[in-house]
C-alpha cells in the first residue's frame, strides 16, 4: 500500500461542480471516455468547489508568467469504475507493447506488470478509506498550451509508461530539448503550487489538492476529500 493511503480523511463535503470549459483548453474528445471507458450519468469534468477555484487562481498564475497561454484539462473526475477500466486497458497495452501473449504470463510477469501499471495508476480500491485519488474530484491531470491552442511540448505524453514522466526526468538530460521541456515542466509545477497544490511525485502532469497524496506530500494531519 501507497503510504500517503495511511493518511486518514476527514470528509468536509465541499460539493462536485462543473468545470466551466470555456475558460480553459479542453482535450477533445475525452480521452478515456473515447476508449469506452464507463462514466454512465457521471462527468469527467467536474472537480471540488475549492479545488475549480485554486485551478483558476493557476491559470491567472501562468498568464501573468506567459500572457496567452492557457491550463488545458486532460482529465479531473474519475469514478472508480473508470479507475478498474483504465488500469485494466494499460495493463493490456503493455502486454501488446512488450509483444507478450497473454495466456502465456506466468504469474511473475503478471506481477510485473500489475506493478509497472501501478506505478502510474492508482489501485481502483473499493474502500472508502484508500480512494483512488482522482475519484475524490480533488486531482486534476492537465498541460499547457500556447496563445495559438497550441500544445506545449513537455518531452512526453500524459500517461506514459515510462521514466519520462517523472516531473524531473529532463533536469540533467543530454537529451536536445531537454532543458526546454523542463523549463515547461516546472513553469506548470510552479503556477500550480502558487495556487495550493501539491504534484505526483511519478507524473508531471498530476496535481492534487485535499486528497490523501496531497495531505501526505503537504505534511497535512487528515486529508479533506474521500471518494464521491
Amino acid at each position: 500500500m501507497k503510504p500517503h493511503y495511511s493518511i486518514p480523511i476527514h470528509e468536509c463535503g465541499d460539493p462536485l461542480v462543473p468545470i466551466p470549459l470555456a475558460t480553459f483548453a479542453v482535450v477533445h474528445p475525452h480521452p478515456y471516455a473515447a476508449l469506452g471507458a464507463p462514466y454512465g450519468d457521471r462527468s469527467p469534468y467536474y472537480l471540488r468547489q475549492p479545488v475549480l477555484a485554486a485551478l483558476t487562481v493557476a491559470q491567472a498564475s501562468l498568464q501573468e508568467r506567459q500572457p496567452g497561454w492557457r491550463l488545458q484539462i486532460f482529465d479531473a473526475y474519475r469514478p472508480v469504475a473508470v479507475q478498474q477500466f483504465m488500469v485494466d486497458y494499460t495493463y493490456q497495452q503493455l502486454i501488446k507493447q512488450r509483444d507478450l501473449n497473454a495466456n502465456l504470463l506466468t504469474s511473475q510477469q503478471q506481477a510485473q506488470l500489475l506493478e509497472q501499471v501501478h506505478t502510474f495508476w492508482a489501485v481502483p480500491s473499493p474502500d472508502p478509506a484508500t480512494p483512488p485519488p482522482h475519484s475524490t474530484g480533488a486531482v486534476i491531470d492537465l498541460t499547457l498550451v500556447d496563445d495559438q491552442e497550441q500544445p506545449i511540448d513537455m518531452g512526453s505524453p500524459i500517461d506514459e509508461i515510462s521514466d519520462r514522466s517523472y516531473p524531473n526526468h529532463f533536469q540533467h538530460s543530454s537529451h536536445p530539448g531537454a532543458q526546454t521541456y523542463h523549463q515547461n515542466r516546472s513553469t506548470l509545477a510552479q503556477v500550480m503550487a502558487t495556487a495550493g497544490f501539491r504534484q505526483h511525485p511519478n507524473e508531471w502532469w498530476h496535481f492534487s489538492l485535499g486528497d490523501q497524496l496531497w495531505a501526505w506530500l503537504d505534511q497535512a494531519p487528515a486529508a479533506r476529500y474521500g471518494r464521491v
